[in-house]
């Protein structure tokens, strides 16, 4: 269907137009502010620390040149370690970078603090530069000893004991002791508790996507139910595994097509519904990674264990015939590698690809290493032309009538056809040899066959352990493993407030940015994996603390001190992501197909895009658009393209799935206000509610509440009411004066449109088409 602009929607209407720019002025005048904010120049701490002081100063500086990467390493000068720091340096034995204790002795002093272009360091071409508390913040570090420590997230987390408040309100969840102290540590003081209407909303976008429904909001504003009971009841539901499972299908590289050139469907979806299966079972994390890494290797696996090891098999396939296949069979392995690394070690080890990590103590021997568990598949670089009537490379499973009624009984399977599903698998009677790949290059293997094994500094292989996917992922999640319980916490936390404990999710290592609340996240890990790596319960921890409950209120004060939350001393108002906004108006307008699981669908898209993108080769040449109830899915479940993804999810910073990826950009652009605005789904959906609306209640005011509290989960303020009624009442006049005008706004969408009241109809869904466009509507706040 083409988008198109929406005549009614953009006629010179004053009240409407009165909305939007009292949401701009808010806007600019908010930035204004932040803006105007100068950040005090932070004091020197008492006691300087390597890692939370001086280690982030010298990886962004000096390890490119004096760090891990001994191919590129100046002078034979290393600095991230001791021992290299504290060596004679090459051309002046006499001399030493560092000397502990004695910063006028140390090199290192002399070249950062001199004036000289042609000895101060960094050198004037790198571009770099130290600023002067960071110089002081070195020398300081060496006059205490220069005391090098183990950067802190290879370190396995301990708890450590709770702070405890004088406010009652703040001693009764673990999370906001901690959270409570670093506020106290920055001059901050926390928010009162958020309106009830703005927490439910809250916490029912949090586990389900989905907005309250007016029932739930009525029932928890009047005490019927409790906020305890609130949170029980939306980890209950459906819907919260296919919230979850949107983090996961992006992190999985979930799509619906091979990518590359001839880009042709794939029948993955039987993963997606498992993935959602498993969130609502509560599969506990270890079980729930153990399956989808390893689940092959298990004695005797069963059905659904073996559909779990899709997760390894998901990435980009060529279909392209003349390619080598060794290139692309070695390209799937390094996927495989990078998507482990980055999910369950929060580590960019595929840097070390090409050469040893210039910041990281990760050598290309440890990448490759590392790379030997998934390197023994028999999947092939290249297996059959997009014309081949099986969409999945083996190797594969058939999912039959006999699995759908039995084991796999929660895969929504429409008909008896079969389905065949790409999974893991290794080599029966042999081991692929692995070696180290010059530059990364597939074809240029070099030294002596590698053994699986994961990198020391982060915790070595037990002899113990099986060389294979099965003892890694044993390994990894051993009782003093230092990083997967902390990265998962690091996600949920990130799903929830925007930003997670390591603002790096995806970046643990030595350029990562440093833990906002390192006993907090040290805590929360040790209980997670304590709990028996309980997702459910980790969650509900969370949304239980009164750090999740305050109001989003900003004041100046706060701003000035703490412009980016930092420290929590309010809750950040978020943006949807891109399905969830889709989520939000098909549920908010009575339009949402309440269907768990299935095949994927392809809603409204603009005419043309596949058929000017693509090779015309397969099935995906041409966009044909689904029709019924397929157009009222869940956005979880819209075909994804890899080459050309949805636009009206990258439109809001949906994922393009061709990689791993654990977090995604909030944007804010032109194009967002123009798809709310037009798009057929927004105007098709304000159709559907104001014709519910008008034929239920005559009452206009009455009809505006409704609609209110469904869209943004709360009754309107009497100011909001009054602009709201005078803005339904000019409409109302417009169209009486042009009753074809307001015959024609009605002719939008697929779904059955009703002709009567048609000037009643045609105003209200003008207004909430307004609702819809407002900032409230799809953040959370």
């Amino acid at each position: 269907m083409v988008i198109k602009v929406n005549p009614v929607g953009l006629k010179n209407k004053a009240v409407f137009t009165s909305i939007l720019t009292m949401l701009f002025i808010a806007a600019v005048a908010l930035n204004s502010c932040s803006n105007e904010n100068n950040y005090k120049q932070a004091s020197i701490p008492d006691q300087v620390s390597y890692n939370f002081h001086i280690r982030p100063i010298l990886s962004d500086n000096c390890f490119a040149c004096h760090g891990p990467d001994a191919n590129k390493r100046e002078a034979g000068l290393r600095l991230d370690t001791e021992v290299g720091a504290y060596a004679a340096l090459n051309d002046n034995p006499n001399g030493h970078a560092i000397v502990p204790g004695k910063s006028n002795q140390s090199e290192v002093i002399a070249r950062i603090f001199s004036e000289d272009v042609t000895e101060t360091m960094p050198p004037l071409e790198s571009n770099l530069s130290l600023s002067d508390q960071e110089k002081q913040l070195i020398k300081k570090w060496i006059d205490q000893g220069a005391i090098y420590e183990k950067h802190w997230a290879f370190e396995p987390p301990v708890k450590k004991d709770i702070p405890l408040s004088s406010l009652s309100d703040w001693n009764q969840n673990p999370i906001d002791g901690f959270v409570l102290a670093k506020m106290k540590e920055n001059g901050l003081t926390p928010n009162p508790k958020a309106e009830k209407n703005f927490l439910l909303k809250r916490l029912s976008l949090d586990l389900t996507g989905l907005p309250p429904t007016s029932e739930e909001v009525r029932n928890f504003n009047s005490g019927e139910k409790s906020w305890e009971q609130m949170i029980d009841l939306y980890l209950s539901k459906p819907a919260y595994g296919e919230k979850l499972a949107l983090l996961w299908l992006d992190i999985s590289r979930y799509a619906d097509s091979f990518g590359y050139q001839n880009d042709n469907i794939r029948t993955q979806w039987p993963y997606r519904d498992w993935v959602i299966h498993a969130f609502n079972k509560n599969f506990p994390y270890d079980k729930f990674l153990k399956w989808q890494l390893a689940g092959d290797l298990f004695p005797e696996p069963n059905r659904e264990q073996l559909l779990a090891t899709a997760f390894n098999r998901n990435h980009k396939i060529t279909e392209e015939e003349g390619v080598i296949h060794e290139e692309y069979r070695v390209e799937y392995v390094l996927d495989k590698t990078n998507t482990f690394s980055k999910v369950i070690l929060g580590m960019t080890m595929e840097c070390a690809q090409c050469h040893d990590h210039k910041y990281d103590p990760i050598s290309q021997k440890d990448y490759y290493n590392l790379y030997a568990f998934f390197n023994n598949t028999p999947e092939k670089g290249f297996e059959g032309g997009a014309g081949s009537p099986v969409r999945a490379k083996s190797p594969l499973m058939w999912v039959d009538t006999e699995d759908t009624e039995g084991i796999l009984n929660f895969i929504n399977h429409p008909d008896s056809n079969k389905i065949a599903v790409s999974i893991m698998q290794d080599l029966k009677d042999s081991i692929r040899p692995t070696f180290i790949l010059d530059r990364g290059i597939y074809d240029a293997p070099t030294g002596e066959p590698l053994n699986p094994k994961t990198p020391d500094i982060i915790k070595p292989f037990s002899k113990d352990l099986p060389k294979n996917r099965l003892g890694l992922v044993e390994w990894a999640f051993a009782e003093d493993h230092p990083l997967t319980s902390r990265v998962f916490v690091n996600l949920i936390w990130q799903e929830i407030f925007g930003v997670g404990l390591v603002p790096s999710s995806g970046d643990f290592g030595m350029q990562g940015k440093l833990p906002t609340h390192p006993e907090l996240l040290d805590w929360l890990a040790v209980e997670f994996r304590e709990s028996g790596w309980d997702i459910k319960q980790l969650i509900k921890l969370i949304v239980s603390s009164t750090t999740y409950q305050q109001s989003s209120a900003i004041s100046k004060e706060t701003l000035a001190i703490d412009p980016d939350n930092t420290y929590l001393s309010r809750f950040p108002r978020l943006r949807l992501h891109a399905e969830l906004i889709r989520d939000m108006v098909l549920a908010s307008s009575g339009l949402l197909v309440d269907e768990l699981g299935g095949p994927s669908v392809k809603p409204y898209q603009p005419e043309g895009l596949w058929e000017a993108s693509s090779s015309g080769r397969g099935e995906l040449n041409i966009y044909r658009q689904d029709k019924g109830d397929k157009l009222y899915r869940r956005g979880i479940y819209t075909f994804i393209k890899l080459t050309l993804p949805p636009p009206s999810l990258l439109i809001f910073d949906g994922s393009n799935r061709d990689i791993c990826q654990v977090n995604r950009n909030r944007t804010n652009t032109p194009l967002q206000a123009l798809a709310l605005l037009n798009d057929p789904l927004v105007l098709e959906a304000s159709r559907v509610l104001a014709e519910k609306l008008v034929h239920e209640l005559k009452d206009e005011e009455a009809a505006i509440a409704e609609a209110f509290v469904r869209i943004l989960g709360r009754l309107p303020k009497n100011e909001e009411n009054q602009l709201l009624l005078g803005f339904y009442a000019e409409e109302v006049l417009r169209f009486e004066n042009s009753p074809e005008i307001a015959s024609g706004s009605l002719d939008i969408g697929e779904s059955p449109a009703s002709k009567k009241e048609a000037v009643r109809t045609a105003a209200l869904m003008q207004v909430i088409v307004a609702l819809y466009n407002l900032e409230e509507a799809i953040t959370k706040t």
